[in-house]
């Protein structure tokens, strides 16, 4: 007779994620607190609201072109959990790896820990806690630690609800800035503010990497295809819907920044947002954008909770990980250690304070991955050469444009702070060892 563990079927991760949590999450990976003071980053380089609000939309279409990219990827893979498998069915099984490690020790723990100590600077403003606040983000972060816990759906309800309050705060910053505030009289001539040249490129190549960097994020949603009701039809349109839909925030935000400040004011003015909102409400726009960034903020801990550890997750079933991080709750049907794991390393650098260098290297190789992940649409294609119904428009393109712009974000990078991508191009390496000591301890 067999045991009644023997007989009972495999828990396996639940798929209740529709289309409109999907969306939510695709924008709770983008929408972080860098809106609230970028722009003031793309107006010390390039001086004209043409130019400025170019900037956006071109990063705009980047991000667009990757969620296509993406989106077809899910089409014809719908079987597999993101950047981390796509890469290893394109490539090879190292390469996945590579990815999943960097973003366990750089890209999204280092993030998370950098956002939690803002999103905890900034809600003890508002709430005045009596925390540190390393020791506020710690709290933070186990609260969502055990929340994503509790099963996906009450996972991706909350990070919902926050990106819905982030939408609100965002409407509420262009609302006040417009009726209340009294700006500049806005002028789009001149396009350009000096003769076309090669100052000019260098000016609107600068600009674009702090707005690309502002759109990263959306391809987390492609971390949960397991937890999809119906991946091949909700997961491509939530990149196209979610991506869209921040683009038209941050055009807002950009555009209300520009009227009440001046394309000059906005340049010498590293807190833009605060300054709309001071000068439409006065004292009490400060405490006002403090809870919009603590809420905007805790929406990205949130999301990146819900969304990364579903990749150490993959990497343990496929044996590249310790065996208990594939483990997942019978009761939630969530991968809860592989949550504990992120919620953890974070906690640890946030209580570190090493997480400032940590997040100075995330960028760089973020993008060297989205390039990559982006050629694998070729491979896929290549062995699926039916027709399909969802298809990249404008590929190869498209698909050509988002490669080149990831990559030569990664060379901005590394010509601005090589030091920095360096030492992140550094722990990427380390993968590829720690990729063949796992490999070899599954072998044995």
């Amino acid at each position: 007779m067999p045991s009644a563990a023997a007989s009972s079927p495999p828990v396996s991760l639940a798929r209740r994620i529709g289309l409109f949590d999907a969306t939510m999450i695709v924008m709770g990976g983008i929408v972080g607190s860098g809106i609230f003071m970028n722009p003031y980053v793309v107006a010390q380089q390039v001086h004209t609201p043409f130019l400025i609000l170019g900037a956006w939309v071109f990063g705009g279409f980047v991000a667009l072109a990757g969620g296509f990219i993406y989106a077809e990827l899910a089409f014809l893979r719908p079987d597999l959990n993101g950047q981390y498998a796509y890469l290893r069915e394109a490539y090879h099984p190292a390469v996945g790896f590579s990815y999943g490690w960097a973003l366990l020790w750089v890209i999204q723990t280092g993030g998370m820990a950098a956002v939690a100590v803002t999103c905890a600077h900034y809600a003890g403003e508002v709430t005045s806690i009596p925390l540190s606040d390393s020791a506020l983000a710690i709290v933070i972060l186990l609260f969502l630690t055990f929340v994503n816990c509790l099963g996906v759906r009450l996972g991706s309800a909350l990070q919902s609800v926050l990106m819905i309050l982030k939408i609100g705060a965002i409407f509420a910053l262009v609302f006040a800035g417009f009726y209340f505030g009294h700006g500049v009289h806005l002028h789009l001539t001149p396009l350009i503010d000096r003769p076309p040249s090669f100052s000019l490129l260098e000016s609107v190549g600068a600009s674009l990497i702090p707005v690309l960097f502002a759109y990263g994020g959306w391809q987390c949603a492609s971390f949960m295809t397991s937890e999809l009701r119906d991946p091949r039809r909700d997961l491509p349109r939530a990149m196209v819907l979610g991506v869209l839909g921040v683009i038209a925030l941050y055009l807002a935000v950009n555009l209300v920044c520009l009227v009440m400040l001046g394309p000059e004011g906005l340049a010498h003015t590293s807190t833009p947002a605060s300054a709309v909102m001071e000068r439409a409400l006065g004292e009490r726009g400060a405490f006002w954008l403090a809870a919009a960034i603590a809420v905007s903020t805790l929406g990205f801990l949130s999301h990146g909770m819900l969304t990364a550890p579903r990749v150490y997750y993959s990497m343990a079933k496929d044996g590249l990980f310790f065996s208990s991080v594939g483990w997942i709750s019978p009761r939630s049907q969530a991968p809860v250690v592989a949550i504990a794991l992120q919620g953890i390393l974070a906690s640890i650098i946030a209580l570190s304070g090493k997480y400032e260098q940590i997040l100075n290297y995330v960028v760089s190789i973020d993008f060297i991955f989205f390039g990559l992940t982006a050629t694998t649409l070729f491979v896929f294609r290549r062995r699926n050469p039916a027709e399909q119904s969802y298809k990249v428009p404008g590929h190869p393109f498209t698909t050509l444009f988002f490669i080149v712009s990831c990559w030569l974000v990664v060379i901005a990078t590394f010509i601005h702070d090589p030091r920095n991508s360096f030492i992140g191009l550094g722990f990427m390496i380390l993968g590829i060892p720690a990729f063949f000591f796992w490999q070899r301890r599954r072998i044995v």
